[in-house]
């Protein structure tokens, strides 16, 4: 197999080649068994205004486990959860010794999020698993699906943990840290059956897995823009998270002249307009946020005399977030002198680059065609556990399917169900020739 290869630029992603689309009724899978399953599934953590909140480690969570638990062992599989809260679901291969075919997702949500980020592979993978059982076909690979535990990241504010803790080990204090309920992460793993001090067991060997594949929605408009029903990823942009701190000198806002202030405010204001300008400045992919703004004392009649916000960049090329890094430092030091303010940016966090394999990409596109469905290759922007299974040494490939307006991380979150039907028609054709091969 093929290694990974440098990820293409924007201007040499491909145009869709037009093929003839195989009629549903030559799919393998079952469409309307995996509506079932996302729509039964999307009753944990179901909000009355729609979409769902299932945070990982939550009991709307829990109970999602456990049910889907249930329709794994249904399915013949013989299912375990690992030290960190990963569900895994084996299907024996005819050949002994050969390696895993992995493929999967995670059904936790943000909060206020919709029904088809993560789930979809997640259930995707366990209709694949579902009609291999109904046909009566035999892999000569071991199949086995994987459900990674807190993709999002949300109760303890790291995200993909259950894939990090299976491929590098969690980050350092990561168990001890304590989410909104009281509970540290460590607990919640003990409510879910499992022993913290034995987490190191849940790293997987790169030796026993041959590839991972994981669908996902493109949780962007490039697929739905263009009209194309599957993306091919050609890899995982890298997050990088930085801290800013405005330091200035709280006052009281109604005795001090305003041309005499040191708000820090202020100063934080016109740096993240700063942040915007630096990303937008050169043509490219790379894209920049701050969605927090932390004022002290915090008071309406106090001028802030230190304000804290966290600034994320992401791009496919460490270089650029770098470079832009270094811009946005260079405001920073202007703006600071000019408003009377100290300006510090600091690492918080980061995930590198994560490329997909180029024979896996191949593999894709080949049961993509197969089907007569268009294609195009593109980086994602968002953070997948296929980047934390890439980096550990495991040939991965990632399949898209089209996101409605590029919505995602919101209640109007939509795929249409004969897309979500196609893009786990593909896994099914990705999985079973790879084995085959």
């Amino acid at each position: 197999m093929s290694r990974p290869a440098k990820i293409g630029e924007p201007e040499k992603i491909r145009e869709p080649e037009k093929t003839r689309e195989v009629d549903a009724t030559e799919y393998h899978i079952d469409a309307e068994r995996l509506k079932g399953f996302l729509t039964e599934i999307s009753a944990f953590g179901k909000r009355p205004e729609g979409g769902v909140s299932r945070l990982g480690f939550s009991d709307a969570d829990q109970k999602a486990r456990a049910w889907l638990v249930s329709e794994m062992r249904a399915t013949g599989l013989d299912v375990w959860v690992d030290a960190a809260g990963n569900i895994h679901g084996r299907r024996a291969g005819t050949e002994p010794g050969l390696p895993v075919i992995l493929f999967g997702s995670h059904i936790d949500s943000v909060p206020e999020g919709g029904i088809f980020d993560g789930t979809l592979g997640s259930l995707g993978a366990l209709e694949v698993l579902k009609t291999l059982s109904a046909l009566g076909s035999e892999t000569r690979h071991p199949l086995q699906m994987v459900v990674w535990a807190d993709e999002e990241g949300v109760h303890f504010g790291q995200g993909l943990f259950g894939s990090r803790a299976a491929t590098s080990g969690p980050i350092r204090g990561e168990l001890d840290l304590t989410g909104s309920d009281g509970h540290s992460l460590s607990e919640w793993l003990e409510r879910y059956g499992q022993r913290p001090s034995e987490i190191d067991s849940a790293v997987l060997n790169p030796r026993d897995v041959t590839a991972y594949f994981e669908l996902h929605i493109e949780q962007g408009p490039k697929l739905d823009r263009q009209g194309v029903p599957i993306g091919i990823v050609e890899g995982i942009v890298g997050i990088y998270r930085f801290e800013a701190t405005v330091e200035g000198f709280a006052n009281h806002a109604g005795t001090t002249p305003m041309n005499e202030r040191r708000d820090a405010m202020f100063s934080a204001a016109r740096l993240t307009q700063a942040v915007r300008e630096e990303v937008m400045a050169k043509p490219g992919r790379q894209v920049g946020n701050v969605g927090l703004l932390k004022a002290f004392p915090g008071a309406p009649n106090v001028i802030p005399g230190r304000v804290q916000f966290p600034i994320e960049l992401r791009d496919i090329d460490e270089a650029v977030v770098m470079e832009v890094l270094e811009r946005i430092r260079g405001r920073a030091a202007v703006i600071g002198r000019e408003d009377g303010t100290t300006i510090g940016i600091t690492p918080f966090a980061s995930e590198r680059p994560a490329p997909t394999d180029t024979g896996l990409q191949e593999q894709i596109h080949r049961a993509a065609r197969g089907l007569g469905l268009d294609t195009i290759r593109l980086p994602s922007g968002a953070g997948h556990d296929a980047q934390n299974v890439s980096r550990h040494g495991i040939p991965t490939g990632m399949i898209f399917v089209r996101s409605k307006d590029g919505v995602s991380h919101n209640p109007n979150e939509w795929t249409d169900w004969d897309d979500c039907a196609r893009g786990v028609e593909v896994l099914y054709r990705a999985v079973t020739e790879l084995d085959a091969r």
